[in-house]
């Protein structure tokens, strides 16, 4: 078996020589004038071409006359409201105002003169005042919080008294600040 490969490999090695050296030849030495015309033609025609830029023409300016309309994408709800907001602003050039955001509480539902001060709690040097509703419930209030109809907010709390600060209507679409207190019941 060893000597029919031999025989066989023998004869196929002087074969693929032959087939590459031919292979070879045909690409080396030959005629290349035909592509050397043909570069030289592309590079002496294609020279580079820029188109000029365009001409520049300026644009009269636009005028809007409409600003007195509002904004377009804003909903008529939302623009009464801005003029409201806005005639407030003018009639009491921005100054004290309640807020009318915040959550009311318990305490508010009564006029001060329906309310009554039972006693003082001193907590951590914290004083917090009872205050009872109409109805018997007694409640804890401290600085800060609001009881009365008026807007009226805690100021000082102290032994024999609660001072309170409301904030009233001027009758021109304004708002005044207003003192006002309660004191223990005796």
């Amino acid at each position: 078996m060893r000597s029919t490969l031999k025989k066989n490999g023998a004869l196929l090695l002087p074969g693929c020589c032959m087939v590459l050296v031919l292979v070879l030849s045909g690409c080396s030495g030959g005629n290349m004038d035909d592509l050397q015309k043909d570069i030289a033609d592309i590079k002496a025609n294609s020279k580079g071409k820029v188109p000029p830029l365009p001409e520049f023409t300026s644009v009269e300016n636009f005028a809007y006359s409409a600003d007195e309309l509002g904004d377009p994408f804003v909903g008529w709800d939302a623009k009464a409201a801005k003029a409201r907001e806005a005639q407030r602003q003018s009639t009491t050039g921005g100054g004290l105002q309640p807020s009318f955001e915040r959550r009311k509480e318990p305490l508010e539902e009564y006029p001060l003169d329906a309310l009554s001060m039972v006693g003082t709690l001193q907590r951590d040097k914290e004083s917090a005042a009872l205050i009872r509703s109409p109805e018997g419930l007694v409640s804890r209030v401290v600085k800060g919080n609001y009881l009365g109809q008026n807007h009226g907010r805690v100021t000082a709390i102290l032994p024999d008294r609660v001072e309170i600060t409301e904030i009233v209507p001027d009758g021109l679409g304004g708002w005044l600040p207003r003192q006002a207190s309660l004191a223990i019941a005796e």
